[in-house]
């Protein structure tokens, strides 16, 4: 009964990222269609709009034309998330960490589908009150996830329910 459960838990996981991923390719699909050439979209004046952007780089444009590092930190971010969702708990408690792995997978498998086949990463997404980067749905699950993973390990967590994760090294050579 619990290895069909976890199967059902890991069948989820999987159509949840596809729908993640989904949702990220028409998001960026869009933008190419609708944005890119045309003006910024204004959606509140003065705060967030809609601006096509062919990032090449990194935030603020660092790390220009880079592709090899950033496909190389996409593909260190899956393995980490996958090996992440292996490795906690199939209990109740343990939801939250197993969704932010799913949005943090596809997040980077979404820009890193972008980097591989267009060489750069569509972004559409900018609060200019702020003067915050250009960003895109893919972003968004990597930004707020990893905002979430930290809270919930420092706040909601206890150390004891995480060794199970993150072993502690004493405790692997006892």
């Amino acid at each position: 009964m619990k290895k069909s459960c976890h199967l059902k838990e890991k069948l989820a996981a999987i159509i949840g990222l596809l729908l993640l991923l989904i949702l990220d390719r028409w998001t960026k699909l869009a933008a190419i269609t609708h944005l890119k050439g045309q003006a910024d979209i204004e959606i509140i004046p003065g705060v967030f709009s809609l601006h096509y952007l062919e990032n090449h780089g990194a935030a603020f444009g660092i790390l220009r034309d880079q592709q090899w590092i950033f496909l190389l930190l996409a593909a260190i971010f899956l393995v980490a998330a996958v090996i992440l969702y292996i490795r906690i708990p199939f209990t109740a408690r343990m939801i939250p960490l197993r969704v932010i792995t799913v949005f943090i997978a596809a997040g980077a498998v979404g820009n890193m589908i972008d980097r591989m086949f267009r060489h750069y990463v569509v972004d559409f997404l900018y609060f200019s009150l702020i003067d915050f980067p250009v960003f895109n749905v893919a972003d968004i699950y990597i930004t707020c996830c990893a905002v979430l993973l930290v809270l919930l390990v420092v706040f909601y967590y206890k150390d004891e329910e995480l060794e199970c994760i993150f072993p502690k090294k004493d405790a692997k050579q006892k």
